[in-house]
C-alpha cells in the first residue's frame, strides 16, 4: 500500500507541477499586464504542435527543437500579441473588458489556426521532453518559481512591473520603460506556457481543444493564489494534482462510484469552482462586456433580405439544407448573450452549458430517462427542458452579484467548465442517449420552417424587452451600476432575472439544435465553443438583434463550407481587431451616415447635428433656437414670480431653467385643462414633511477612522451644505446616508424608522434620490430614457412624470432623443438631477453638483435647489464651492477628521 501511495503522489506531482507552470506564467503576465491571459492554454497548445513538428515532422533533434520552440516561438508569441494586441489597448486606457474580450479572441484565433494547420484529430505521437521523473519536473518547476520570486521582490524590474501594473501612465512619467515591462511579462508569460503545453502533450491528447480546455481548468491555482503568490499558486497546483492522484484509490460501491470517479479525474475543474464561486473576486473592478459594435436601428430593407437568405435554405436539399438547420437554432442560443452581455452588460462565459443542458435534458425527457418524470413528446420535453433549466441561470446569475469584470468571467466560465466535465462528460448522463424530432417534423424541410418560426417569435420577444421598462433598466445596469442602483433598480434582482432568461433561450436553442441533428454530442457545447460564440456575438454587436443571425450564419455556414477551424480563425481575428481599434466600429457607422440614437437605434449623423442645433437655446419642447434674454417666458418656481433671466450665452443644449418642482415629481402633474406641466386648480397640497438623520454614525478601514460618531439631521424644506477638506468623510458620510455604505457603529433614520441596513436602491424607493461626484448617467440611452429610468424606478413610480421634467430642465426638444453619450457637462448634470427628481424624492443628496459647470450654470444650479427647497424637499449639498454654498445654504456643516466640527 505504502508502495502504491508513493506511486500514486509522483503521478500527482508530475500533473501538479505541469499546473504549476500555467500558475506561474498566468500571475507573472497578469502583474506585468494587468490581463488574465485566457489565451494561455491556446499558446501552450501552439507550441505543442510546434515542437512535435520540427522533432517529428521535419526530423530535428529533440534539445533543438525545443530550444527553438520555448526560447524563440514561445516569446515571440508573448511579443506578439503585446506589440499589435494588448499594448495598444493598455495604451489607450480603453474599457478594461476590451481586453477579455482581445484574450478571447487570441484563443479563438490559435485554436481555429491550429485546426486550419494541424487538423482537428488527435495526435498521441508528442516527443517527450523531460524524462518520466515527477522529481525532475517538480525541480524544475521550484527553481523556475524561486527565480521569478526573486526577480519580483529584489530587483529594480520587480519594483518597475508592480509599478507599471498599479498606474501605467504615472509609471512612465516616473521615467520607467512600461513597454519593455509588458513586453517582457508577456514573453515570459509565453515561455511558460510553451513549456506546460510541451510537457503535457505527451500525457493528453495533443488536438486543437483538448489541450487549451485542460489549461483553463488550472487556471484554478492562479485564482487560488489570488494571482499574486506564486508560492501559494505552487503549493496549491501540487496539492490538488497529489489529492487528484490519491482519489484513483478509492472504489466505493452504488452510485458514489461514478461521482467520486468524476471528481477524482476532475478535481483542478472542483478548484476552479470553488476558487472563482466562494473566493473574494479577482480583478473585480467594475467593467461590462459592452457590445463592440453599438447597437444601430436597422433599416427595415435589411431586415427583408435577412428573410430572404433565411428562406433560401427551403430551397436546398441533402446535406446543404441538414446543415443549415443548425443556424436558425444556434441564432437563439446567441440571442441570450443578447439579454445577458449586450443589454445588461454581464460578461457571460457559460452559455453553451446551458445550450447543452437543454439539449440534454430534452433528450432524457424524451427518452423517458429524466428522474421523476414520464416520458413526452419531443416537443413537451423541449418546454420542459428550458423551465427546467431556466432556474439553473441562478448558478451565474448569483455571482454576478457581488463581481463584476474578470471575477464574473471567472465564475461564469467556471459554471460552463463543470457542467461540462460533471455532466456532458459523464456516461452516466449521455451514454445511448439518442435525440429523435417529433412526428410530423422529420423532413428537415418542415424541420427548418418550424426553427424560423421560433427564431422570429424569440427576435420578437427579445425586441420587446430591449424597448420596455425591462430593457431600460438592464441598459441603465449595463452603463452605470451605481447610477442604476440610485435610481431604484433592483440591481441584484435584475442580474439574476437577466441570467435567467439567458438561461432558457439558450436552453430553447440548444433543444432545437440537438433534435435538428438528431443527436446529443457533448463536445457541441463544450466551454471552448461557448468562448468562441462569446466573442463571435460581442464582435459582431452584443446590443444587436442582427449580431446574432449573422453570427449564427457565419460560424456554421464557414466551417461546413471549408475546413474546420476557419470560423475560430475569423472571429478570433475579428475580436484582436476590435480590441486593437475599439473606435472601428463607429467610424464606420459614420461613414455610412448613422450614428446611435434613440432606444439604443441610429439615425443619420446629420439629423443628429440638425437636433443638436435646434436645442441649443431652445427652451421647450419643439422650441426653435433662440438667443437667451429674448423675452420668451422663463419657468417660474413655485411662489410664481417670474426669474430675471440668465446672463451670458446659453449653454448647449440650452440654457438652465429654475423648474416647478410641483411638476419635477413632488406632484403629480394634471392631465386636464391648464397650462402645461402645471397641477389643475385645487389639486395642489403641502407635500409631507420628511426628516432624514444620521445618528453616532462610526465608519473605520482597518486602522483608520473615515467616521467617528457623526451626528446629522436633514430637515424638509431646506438645502444644508456639507464642506471640509479632501479626505474629512463627506463623501463617507453622504454614502452612509445613500445606502452605498454600511456604518460600523450608529443609525440612519428616515422618519424615526431605522433604514442603516436598507441597500441604495430600497431607500431610492424610500423617497431618498442621489446624485454623483462623478457624472453617472446611462450613455448609450437617450436622454429621455434616463431620465424615464427614475420615473419608473424611484419613489413615485409615474411615467407620466418624464414629460414636465423635460420641459422644466430645458430638456424637452430635439435633444430628448440624442443619447446621452457626448452631450456637455452642463446638460449631463441636468440629465443626472432629472433622473433622480422624476422619481418623486422628498430628500434629494448631491455630490459635488456644481462640479464641471461654469459661473452661469452653477448659478442656475443654486437657482434650482433653491426652488426645491422652497417647495418642501430636503436638500444635502456635499460642495466645494464656498460661494456656492453661501448661496444656497441654510445650515453649513464643517467636517473634519471624520467630524462634524462646526
Amino acid at each position: 500500500m505504502s508502495s502504491l501511495t508513493y506511486d500514486l503522489t509522483l503521478a500527482g506531482l508530475a500533473v501538479g507541477s505541469a499546473a504549476a507552470l500555467t500558475g506561474i506564467g498566468l500571475i507573472v503576465t497578469y502583474r506585468a499586464t494587468g490581463v488574465l491571459n485566457l489565451a494561455q492554454g491556446a499558446i501552450a497548445m501552439v507550441c505543442a504542435y510546434v515542437l512535435r513538428e520540427f522533432a517529428v515532422e521535419w526530423g530535428w533533434p529533440l534539445p533543438l527543437a525545443a530550444a527553438v520552440t520555448l526560447l524563440v516561438v514561445a516569446p515571440a508569441i508573448g511579443l506578439v500579441l503585446d506589440r499589435l494586441v494588448f499594448r495598444p489597448i493598455a495604451v489607450l486606457e480603453v474599457d478594461p473588458a476590451r481586453a477579455l474580450v482581445a484574450s478571447i479572441g487570441v484563443f479563438v484565433l490559435l485554436v481555429g489556426g491550429a485546426a486550419l494547420l494541424w487538423g482537428n484529430g488527435a495526435r498521441s505521437d508528442a516527443p517527450e521532453l523531460l524524462p518520466d521523473d515527477p522529481w525532475v519536473q517538480l525541480s524544475a518547476v521550484l527553481l523556475l518559481a524561486v527565480l521569478v520570486t526573486a526577480v519580483t521582490r529584489w530587483t529594480r524590474f520587480g519594483r518597475e512591473l508592480r509599478a507599471v501594473v498599479d498606474n501605467r501612465a504615472l509609471a512612465a512619467l516616473g521615467g520607467i520603460d512600461a513597454d519593455r515591462v509588458s513586453a517582457v511579462g508577456w514573453a515570459f508569460g509565453s515561455f511558460t506556457a510553451g513549456l506546460t503545453g510541451v510537457l503535457l502533450a505527451p500525457y493528453v491528447r495533443l488536438d486543437p481543444y483538448g489541450l487549451p480546455l485542460l489549461v483553463v481548468e488550472v487556471i484554478a491555482v492562479a485564482v487560488v493564489a489570488r494571482m499574486r503568490s506564486l508560492a501559494v499558486a505552487v503549493a496549491a497546483a501540487l496539492a490538488i494534482g497529489v489529492a487528484q492522484a490519491q482519489l484513483t484509490r478509492l472504489h466505493p460501491s452504488g452510485w458514489g462510484e461514478q461521482l467520486l470517479q468524476a471528481v477524482g479525474a476532475n478535481l483542478f475543474v472542483v478548484a476552479l469552482l470553488i476558487a472563482a464561486l466562494m473566493l473574494p473576486g479577482v480583478g473585480a473592478q467594475s467593467t461590462v462586456a459592452r457590445a463592440a459594435a453599438p447597437a444601430v436601428r436597422v433599416p427595415g430593407v435589411v431586415w427583408l433580405v435577412a428573410g430572404i437568405l433565411f428562406l433560401l435554405p427551403l430551397g436546398f436539399a441533402g446535406t446543404d439544407l441538414h446543415t443549415s438547420i443548425q443556424v436558425p437554432a444556434l441564432a437563439v442560443i446567441l440571442l441570450s448573450l443578447v439579454v445577458v452581455t449586450g443589454r445588461g452588460g454581464q460578461i457571460s462565459l457559460g452559455q453553451a452549458a446551458y445550450a447543452g443542458l437543454g439539449a440534454l435534458f430534452t433528450a432524457l425527457l424524451a427518452a423517458g430517462r429524466f428522474p421523476g418524470l414520464p416520458a413526452m413528446p419531443e416537443l413537451l420535453a423541449l418546454v420542459v427542458a428550458v423551465l427546467l433549466v431556466a432556474p439553473l441561470g441562478l448558478l451565474t446569475g448569483w455571482p454576478a452579484i457581488g463581481r463584476h469584470g474578470l471575477a464574473l468571467a471567472l465564475a461564469t466560465l467556471a459554471v460552463g467548465v463543470g457542467v461540462s466535465r460533471f455532466v456532458f462528460a459523464q456516461p452516466y448522463a449521455t451514454a445511448g442517449l439518442s435525440l429523435s424530432r417529433p412526428t410530423g417534423l422529420t423532413s428537415d424541410r418542415a424541420y427548418y420552417v418550424v426553427e424560423l418560426a421560433v427564431l422570429a417569435c424569440a427576435l420578437l420577444a427579445v425586441s420587446a424587452l430591449r424597448r420596455g421598462r425591462t430593457g431600460r433598466a438592464l441598459a441603465a445596469l449595463r452603463d452605470h451600476e451605481p447610477g442604476a442602483s440610485a435610481a431604484g433598480v433592483r440591481v441584484a434582482s435584475l442580474k439574476l432575472l437577466a441570467f435567467v432568461l439567458g438561461a432558457a433561450l439558450a436552453a430553447l436553442g440548444g433543444g432545437l439544435l440537438g433534435m435538428g441533428v438528431r443527436a446529443f454530442d457533448p463536445e457541441a457545447y463544450d466551454p471552448v465553443r461557448g468562448l468562441l460564440w462569446f466573442a463571435a456575438v460581442v464582435v459582431l454587436g452584443a446590443d444587436n438583434l442582427v449580431g446574432p443571425l449573422v453570427a449564427a450564419a457565419l460560424l456554421v455556414g464557414l466551417d461546413a463550407g471549408t475546413r474546420g477551424g476557419v470560423a475560430a480563425a475569423v472571429i478570433g481575428i475579428l475580436a484582436v481587431l476590435i480590441g486593437r481599434f475599439p473606435d472601428a466600429p463607429n467610424r464606420a457607422f459614420k461613414r455610412l451616415g448613422l450614428t446611435a440614437s434613440r432606444h439604443g437605434q441610429a439615425r443619420p449623423a446629420t439629423e443628429v447635428a440638425r437636433a443638436g442645433a435646434a436645442s441649443t437655446g431652445g427652451r421647450g419642447r419643439g422650441a426653435a433656437a433662440r438667443p437667451a434674454g429674448s423675452g420668451e417666458a422663463r419657468p417660474t418656481p413655485p411662489g410664481g414670480e417670474a426669474l430675471p433671466p440668465t446672463d451670458g450665452p446659453a449653454p448647449t443644449p440650452g440654457p438652465w431653467p429654475v423648474p416647478d418642482t410641483r411638476d419635477a415629481g413632488s406632484r403629480a402633474p394634471s392631465s386636464g385643462a391648464g397650462q402645461p406641466g402645471r397641477p389643475a386648480r385645487g389639486a395642489t397640497r403641502p407635500p409631507p414633511a420628511h426628516t432624514l438623520v444620521a445618528r453616532g454614525v462610526r465608519l473605520r478601514y482597518r486602522d483608520f477612522t473615515a467616521l467617528d460618531g457623526v451626528d446629522l439631521v436633514l430637515p424638509s424644506g431646506q438645502v444644508t451644505a456639507l464642506i471640509g477638506s479632501n479626505g474629512a468623510g463627506k463623501t463617507t458620510l453622504f454614502n452612509c446616508l445613500c445606502g452605498t455604505l454600511r456604518p460600523d457603529r450608529g443609525r440612519v433614520e428616515l422618519d424615526g424608522v431605522d433604514i442603516t441596513r436598507l441597500a441604495e436602491h430600497a431607500r431610492t424607493r424610500l423617497g431618498i434620490a442621489r446624485t454623483f461626484q462623478q457624472l453617472a448617467v446611462f450613455a448609450s440611452l437617450t436622454v429621455e430614457e434616463n431620465v424615464r429610468i427614475g420615473a419608473e424606478q424611484g419613489h413615485r413610480r409615474d411615467p407620466s412624470a418624464v414629460g414636465p421634467v423635460l420641459r422644466l430642465l430645458g430638456l424637452d426638444g430635439p435633444v430628448r432623443d440624442l443619447p446621452a453619450a457626448g452631450l456637455s457637462t452642463g446638460a449631463l448634470r441636468r440629465v443626472e438631477l432629472g433622473r433622480a427628481l422624476a422619481g418623486g424624492p422628498h430628500t434629494l443628496l448631491l455630490d459635488e453638483p456644481a462640479a464641471g459647470l461654469d459661473a452661469v450654470e452653477a448659478e442656475a444650479l443654486a437657482r434650482i435647489l433653491g426652488a426645491l427647497a422652497a417647495d418642501g424637499m430636503a436638500v444635502l449639498v456635499v460642495e466645494h464651492d464656498l460661494d456656492l454654498v453661501a448661496r444656497i445654504a441654510q445650515t453649513v456643516h464643517v467636517m473634519e477628521a471624520g467630524r462634524i466640527v462646526q
